[in-house]
């Protein structure tokens, strides 16, 4: 349905404001993308679009190192797009008119306490080849800060240093080595030994890690549904869990235990120290809310 709803919107551009062929393709192609954020989100009418749910793929389309300029076409493609619904009365409410004053240098990570990843990884123990398999997947990205993008492209020749370290290819080509702490390591292992043949079926020639029941690589959105159920699980809200929220969780589960910001960088593959400097603002909220708790004149 939000394809639909899309199409009639790039038709009005044309046909109600008079813009070019040319500016009609640039809108399709931003707005292409946020709708593919979408569907990886289960959420497949504007309706149902919510301002959480914009700034979670602007802060996404910075984070993977996108130019800001084109990160502000897409913002304004989004905001003409949901205008044009909510003025012809197709959405009852505009969920972008409430970013008039949103300063995207300001768009926060969603965070899970450390409490929630570990009840939710260590509540897939079970000894089926999916439970292996699954719970090597989200300790893979949690453990190693793996956008969803580089753990469906991992192979098993990425394994250096006796599977201690993950060579990592990244936005732009950009090549990085990350270590693999225990708990990753241990899942990972157990996946290799245990489970990935059987969903290998045999063909040698499948070199990617985390196969699927059908012996091929995942999609983006395979990922995402089985994080989404193993999330269920544990009544952690879908709204509130993603791939790349384990990303984030990485991060700042490490800054708040003493990790220097710039090692963060590099173990991320940000471009640039003031996209992981996001991080530093997690952590300087959760000490205003101790302040605020417990200072008797907070």
């Amino acid at each position: 349905m939000i394809d639909s709803e899309i199409e009639l919107f790039l038709s009005a551009l044309i046909l109600e404001k008079g813009l070019s062929e040319n500016t009609r393709s640039s809108y399709a192609s931003d707005l292409k993308f946020f709708a593919e954020f979408l569907v990886l989100k289960e959420i497949n009418a504007a309706k149902d679009v919510k301002l959480e749910d914009i700034v979670d793929f602007l802060t996404i389309q910075r984070e993977e190192g996108m130019k800001s300029s084109t990160r502000a076409r897409r913002i304004a493609a989004i905001r003409q797009f949901f205008g044009y619904l909510h003025s012809r009365k197709l959405i009852a409410e505009n969920p972008t008119e409430l970013m008039e004053n949103h300063k995207e240098s300001l768009i926060l990570p969603k965070i899970l306490a450390e409490e929630e990843v570990f009840k939710l990884l260590d509540s897939i123990d079970g000894k089926d080849i999916r439970d292996i398999r699954d719970r090597a997947i989200l300790e893979t990205l949690y453990g190693c800060g793996l956008r969803v993008s580089e753990l469906i492209e991992l192979k098993l020749e990425d394994f250096v240093m006796n599977g201690e370290l993950l060579r990592i290819v990244g936005k732009g080509s950009k090549e990085r080595i990350v270590p693999i702490g225990q708990a990753s390591g241990r899942a990972i292992t157990k996946y290799l030994e245990e489970a990935r043949a059987s969903f290998a079926r045999g063909n040698l020639g499948e070199t990617h890690v985390f196969l699927t029941r059908l012996g091929k690589k995942f999609t983006r959105m395979g990922v995402f549904k089985i994080i989404k159920q193993r999330a269920a699980e544990v009544d952690i809200a879908a709204e509130r869990i993603s791939p790349h929220v384990l990303r984030h969780c990485y991060a700042s589960h490490m800054l708040s235990h003493g990790a220097d910001i710039r090692a963060i960088q590099e173990l991320l593959g940000h471009a640039s120290i003031s996209t992981t400097q996001i991080y530093t603002h997690v952590d300087q909220l959760k000490f205003s809310e101790i302040h605020r708790k417990y200072h008797p004149r907070a």
